[in-house]
């Protein structure tokens, strides 16, 4: 299928915006890249702001299409592929997440934030129906698994900021970030539940959560 010109400036322009940064990056650049004029490429989009727009919608409309090739019921099975799908995604439009100027622009700001709040309803649409056939156990405290849905949206959302400011090679994947969100879900979890995650994970998963804890005190404060 023929790529139309909107889709080479949006393809070039997200190239350069994970390259450089938003805010380093001219249309005129964008224009060279593609060795056309900035008058050709402003016909289809006026300034950077509507560009970033297209881009974003772009963004979600892909999100979007992946979901609805598998999605079914609010299961954690369906919740671990979203993970993997939303961090493929990051990763393709990783400008976005790296800048708050960005992340907080005009033209995005208020999609993303309805997006949080979709997200934020699917994860405790995802914990009611794990209580509904006995796989977590029913809230312990008023609000527990409330914030556990935000926890688990901003870990998701922020992961890739972690893995750019940690350094450390090991955190650079997107199995890191997984196992840390289920050791948010895993403490909650009903012996059924555990069965049911052991069957899908493995036990060797759940071995590899993460390095284990150190219990002795003077390991962290000297007496």
């Amino acid at each position: 299928m023929k790529v139309t010109t909107q889709q080479k400036i949006i393809n070039k322009a997200v190239e350069l915006f994970n390259k450089n940064g938003f805010a380093s990056v001219t249309l005129f650049e964008i224009a060279g890249e593609l060795e056309m004029t900035r008058g050709n490429l402003t016909y289809h989009f006026k300034d950077k702001d509507i560009l970033l727009k297209a881009i974003s919608d772009e963004f979600w409309a892909k999100i979007e299409v992946e979901r609805q090739k598998s999605r079914m019921l609010p299961s954690f099975e369906n919740m671990h592929n979203d993970v993997q799908l939303f961090y493929r995604f990051q990763k393709k439009y990783a400008f976005i997440f790296l800048d708050n100027h960005v992340i907080n622009h005009p033209a995005i700001r208020k999609n993303f934030q309805e997006r949080m709040n979709q997200s934020i309803r699917e994860m405790e649409a995802t914990i009611a129906f794990a209580i509904s056939v006995g796989n977590l156990h029913p809230e312990p405290f008023e609000g527990i698994y409330h914030n556990l849905a935000f926890n688990f949206w901003m870990t998701w959302y922020y992961w890739i900021n972690v893995q750019t400011m940690s350094g450390d090679e090991s955190k650079k994947t997107n199995e890191e970030g997984e196992r840390r969100l289920w050791s948010l879900l895993l403490p909650y979890l009903t012996e059924k539940g555990l069965k049911a995650f052991r069957n899908f994970f493995g036990d060797d998963y759940i071995k590899k959560l993460g390095k284990s804890f150190n219990t002795n005190l003077e390991a962290y404060v000297k007496f």
